[in-house]
């Protein structure tokens, strides 16, 4: 069974990923638009960061990926207190 205090439930909307950086050093973004937010089950150790905007995660292939999400920062803050 899996333990649910491993994991938030989050409304998650657009989000932009982080490829890397080419030779100059620019990151490598791609970025992806989409109408409202939809209810994700977001792995507690893969979060690396929350701003009031985003919530940071690893990726596939050593990549990153920023959220936007659908709650106050104060509910994710709590959401992530009560996880531990």
């Amino acid at each position: 069974m899996i333990d649910m205090k491993k994991f938030i439930e989050v409304g998650m909307g657009s989000f932009m990923i982080s490829h890397g950086y080419d030779q100059k050093n620019n990151e490598i973004e791609e970025r992806v638009v989409v109408d409202g937010f939809s209810k994700k089950l977001v792995a507690v150790n893969r979060i690396k960061s929350v701003s009031e905007k985003y919530i940071l995660t690893d990726y596939l292939d050593g990549r990153w990926i920023y959220w936007e999400y659908e709650e106050s920062y104060e509910e994710v803050k709590q959401m992530l207190s009560d996880a531990y």
